[in-house]
C-alpha cells in the first residue's frame, strides 16, 4: 500500500540522515531555493556571528558588497575597531529584526531617526551604534553626519544587492519609550545611562519577528524588486538574560522564536530562504564540538564547517559532505571580540574564594 512515506529519500528519516552517518558526514542539510552567482552582489547584516559571512564570501571569490568602505589612512586594526568591513554598512551588530526594520525605514526616509546623542567625558556616542567609535565622536554634528553616511550606504546596498543575508540573534530588546525606537543594547552597558522609566525590556514574539521581517523586506523590495533574502539564526547563546529565566532556558526560548519566524517566512515567500547555520552548530549530533570551552564562542573550525555547507549547497553538491575540520584552533580575540553583548559577562557574579 502506497502512502507519503513510501518513497521519501534517506535525508527524510532520522536514522539514515542523522543517527547512522558520522556527524561530520551529515550532508544535504540545505537545498537552496534560488541560485547565488559568483558575481551577484551579496550584502550582509546581523548579529556578531554574521560578521564571518562577508569574509567567507570574499575568500570563496564571491561578490560581498561593502557599501561603506573605510576612509583611507586607517590601519587594519583601526578599521576593525571602528566597525568597518564587518557588515555591508557600518551599523554595528544588528541583533533583532526590529532593529534592521528600523534602519531600513530610516534609510528609505519612511521614518526619521532621533537626533539624540549620548555625551560622556566630552565624547559623543550614537545610541543606535554605541560601539562603532571606541573613543566616540568629536561633536554632535560629526556623529549625525556619520550616521547619514551609514543610512546612505544602506540605501545603496539595498538598491544594488541581489541577495541580503541577515542573521537573527536575539528576541530580548530594549525599547526607548520616549522616542519609540528599539536600541541595540541596554543603555548603561556599552554606553549611555539606564533610565528605568524610559528604557523597557520587550521579549519579541514569533508574530513580532515575522511582522518586522515582512515589513523590512517589503520596504527593501520596494526599491529593488529583484532582492532575495537568506535568513539565518545565530548559534551564539545569550551572554545574559534580563527576563529572570535561567540563561539556558532563555537562550532556547529566544532561538526557538527566531527559528520559527524565519522558517515561517521562508515557507511563505519565494524570495526568502532559510540556511541552517544554527542547526549545524547546535545540533546534538555535533556534541558542542564547534564551541570554544566557554560554550558560547563558535570556533574558527565551526565557522568554516558552516560555510562549507553553504557553498557546497550553492554549487549543487548537496550529496557531498563538507570537508571535516581539523583540530580546533583558537580564534583571534574569539567570537566575543565581535559581540557587543559580551560586555554583559562583566556583570555576572564571580566565584567566592574559599575561606582561610
Amino acid at each position: 500500500m502506497q502512502h507519503p512515506y513510501t518513497r521519501l529519500p534517506a535525508r527524510s528519516f532520522w536514522r539514515t540522515a542523522v543517527a547512522e552517518p558520522d556527524p561530520l558526514a551529515i550532508s544535504d542539510l540545505w537545498t537552496p531555493k534560488f541560485t547565488i552567482g559568483q558575481d551577484d552582489p551579496v550584502v550582509t547584516a546581523g548579529s556578531c556571528f554574521a560578521a564571518h559571512i562577508g569574509r567567507a564570501l570574499l575568500e570563496e571569490g564571491m561578490h560581498w558588497y561593502d557599501a561603506e568602505p573605510a576612509p583611507p589612512g586607517l590601519t587594519r586594526a583601526e578599521r576593525t575597531a571602528r566597525g568597518y568591513r564587518r557588515f555591508s554598512f557600518r551599523t554595528g551588530n544588528i541583533y533583532t529584526a526590529a532593529a534592521l526594520r528600523q534602519w531600513v525605514a530610516w534609510a528609505l526616509d519612511e521614518e526619521k531617526p532621533p537626533e539624540e546623542v549620548w555625551e560622556e567625558d566630552g565624547a559623543f556616542h550614537d545610541p543606535y551604534r554605541p560601539a562603532i567609535e571606541p573613543d566616540g565622536f568629536a561633536s554632535h554634528d560629526e556623529l549625525l553626519h556619520s550616521r547619514e553616511i551609514t543610512l546612505a550606504a544602506i540605501r545603496t546596498a539595498l538598491t544594488k544587492a541581489d541577495v541580503l543575508v541577515f542573521t537573527l540573534g536575539l528576541t530580548e530588546a530594549w525599547h526607548d519609550t520616549r522616542t519609540g525606537t528599539v536600541l541595540p543594547m541596554c543603555p548603561g552597558t556599552v554606553r549611555g545611562t539606564f533610565d528605568p522609566a524610559r528604557h523597557v525590556l520587550h521579549q519579541h514574539t514569533v508574530a513580532r519577528v515575522h511582522r518586522d521581517l515582512t515589513d523590512l523586506l517589503a520596504l527593501a523590495r520596494g526599491v529593488n524588486s529583484r532582492l532575495r533574502t537568506v535568513l539565518t539564526v545565530s548559534p551564539v547563546p545569550l551572554t545574559a538574560t534580563a527576563t529572570g529565566r535561567h540563561a539556558l532556558v532563555a537562550t532556547t526560548h529566544s532561538k526557538s522564536v527566531l527559528r520559527a519566524a524565519a522558517g515561517q517566512l521562508a515557507d511563505e515567500a519565494d524570495h526568502v530562504d532559510y540556511f541552517p547555520s544554527y542547526e549545524i552548530i547546535t545540533g546534538f549530533p555535533y556534541r558542542a564540538r564547534f564551541y570554544e570551552p566557554n560554550l558560547r564562542t563558535v570556533s574558527p573550525d565551526g565557522v568554516a564547517f558552516v560555510m562549507r555547507h553553504f557553498f557546497q549547497a550553492l554549487q549543487g553538491r548537496t550529496d557531498q559532505a563538507p570537508t571535516a575540520p581539523g583540530p580546533t584552533t583558537p580564534a583571534a580575540g574569539g567570537e566575543d571580540h565581535w559581540c557587543d553583548d559580551a560586555v554583559l559577562d562583566y556583570y555576572s557574579p564571580r566565584p567566592v574564594p574559599p575561606a582561610g
